[in-house]
């Protein structure tokens, strides 16, 4: 089983702001099924979040992007309402839906008007009951999710390198693989492989609902009870064994693939969701790289001219993930040279810390992004989703605004130190191969 990451034991304050917006009433059915009821009534619309606690991280060698998969057969019909039905019913009661897949979790979202709720409970518990998996749409969706693969990985130099960073950042870990998994084995996965991922991680023992907008809560359960009570619970799902042993020391790879430029990608080991690193990482990553004035973009873009762009992507993950660096840098550019002076700037952050105007402008950035998403009902469904999936409980998240305001400068340099340092970085560079010209002339006549 994965090892809890170590959490700080005091009690974080609730942001006062968010206090008195959340009256989140709560139940779990007999068959596991956890409701999560909140009440919005500034408007009268509401929005529907399943969260199936499933991703690419409870896959394995021959299964990999299964989940993936199975966000696009979920749309294919189920015992009532059968193909291509779903969107159709959902649209022409004014609503709309979409879903994605990550490491951790497959989300399903619907934003309705409130009247029409018992038919998107019934359509959602329809396919949650009886989903038809047949051979024909299992061919289908695989073309599908096939084809996307080739788009947005085999032909994409983000997603091609990053896909070799993950192979680097873990060596026993499913964060290895991608969430859209190998093409041979997207290739191979049979319709008895997604009958029993069916029955194991879409059971409502699995899932958490979310239903936020202009609802009564005492009336919105007791339909839900109709509608999910008589699903079956499955099979408790295998734990995940974080296995992943520890890194000790820089680790490298070259991709050579058409393009104009050169470019880099580093991932730094870094902390599982619920350490509290993690949010001193959220303050870190929006003083490097939030904004014009940020950091980096401000010295590697702008005042050095080295880079294109600079981009740091740190999400929240069960399991210790990956800080993420990306540099698109100019065709004449060296890739060594630029990488060094991002080095130089990390390390100067871990070694003078920042001024107190930097540190004031990311967390008042971060406090405004943060109750920006709560301002929505599709918003707050999914934030408090999220934070129930990765941290355990909803309430967690409420604590957010308070934390970071309370984020020293001292704590930005441990954390900077600790975190950056050469022996926990993994780096994919990407250089041009002949046949770049012609890329980029196919790219301008196009």
């Amino acid at each position: 089983m994965s090892k809890a990451s170590p959490r700080s034991t005091a009690v974080r304050a609730v942001d006062p702001t968010l206090a008195a917006l959340f009256d989140v009433h709560e139940a779990t059915l007999p068959n596991g099924l956890k409701v999560r009821l909140l009440a919005n009534h500034q408007a009268p619309v509401v929005s529907l979040y399943t969260f199936f606690q499933v991703g690419s991280r409870n896959e394995r060698p021959g299964i990999t992007g299964i989940s993936h998969l199975f966000e696009h057969m979920m749309f294919n019909g189920a015992k009532k309402y059968g193909p291509k039905m779903f969107d159709k019913t959902l649209e022409s009661n004014g609503g709309r839906s979409n879903a994605y897949t990550s490491n951790d979790m497959t989300v399903y979202y619907d934003d309705f008007s409130a009247d029409a709720l018992e038919t998107v409970l019934d359509l959602e518990s329809d396919r949650m009951r009886s989903l038809r998996i047949s051979d024909q749409t299992l061919a289908s969706e695989r073309q599908v999710v096939m084809e996307e693969r080739r788009v947005r990985v085999d032909n994409e130099i983000p997603g091609m390198m990053d896909e070799e960073l993950g192979t680097l950042v873990y060596k026993a870990h499913a964060y290895r693989w991608p969430v859209i998994g190998w093409m041979a084995d997207i290739e191979n996965i049979t319709r008895e492989d997604c009958q029993q991922y069916f029955r194991t991680y879409y059971a409502p023992n699995n899932a958490v609902l979310y239903i936020v907008g202009d609802i009564d809560p005492k009336k919105t359960l007791a339909l839900v009870k109709r509608y999910y009570g008589n699903i079956p619970r499955g099979p408790s799902p295998a734990p995940v064994l974080n296995a992943e042993p520890e890194q000790k020391g820089e680790r490298r790879a070259v991709v050579r693939h058409p393009a104009q430029s050169p470019s880099v990608m580093i991932g730094f080991r870094g902390p599982a969701a619920s350490n509290e690193d993690t949010l001193v990482l959220d303050v870190v990553q929006y003083i490097l790289t939030k904004g014009e004035g940020s950091r980096l973009v401000k010295s590697l873009v702008y005042d050095q001219k080295a880079a294109v762009s600079v981009m740091l992507d740190w999400s929240w993950r069960i399991d210790p993930g990956t800080i993420l660096f990306y540099l698109e840098l100019k065709p004449d550019s060296d890739a060594a040279k630029v990488e060094g002076l991002l080095y130089a700037e990390l390390e100067r952050l871990a070694r003078e810390g920042v001024t107190d105007k930097e540190l004031q402008k990311a967390k008042n950035n971060l406090r405004a992004d943060h109750l920006r998403e709560l301002s929505t009902n599709s918003g707050r469904g999914h934030a408090l989703g999220h934070y129930e999936a990765l941290l355990g409980d909803w309430r967690e998240g409420l604590s957010l605004p308070t934390f970071y305001a309370s984020v020293t400068a001292e704590q930005v340099k441990a954390v900077a130190a600790k975190y950056f340092a050469p022996e926990r970085r993994s780096v994919v560079t990407l250089h041009p191969e002949a046949g770049a010209e012609e890329a980029g002339d196919e790219a301008a006549e196009a």
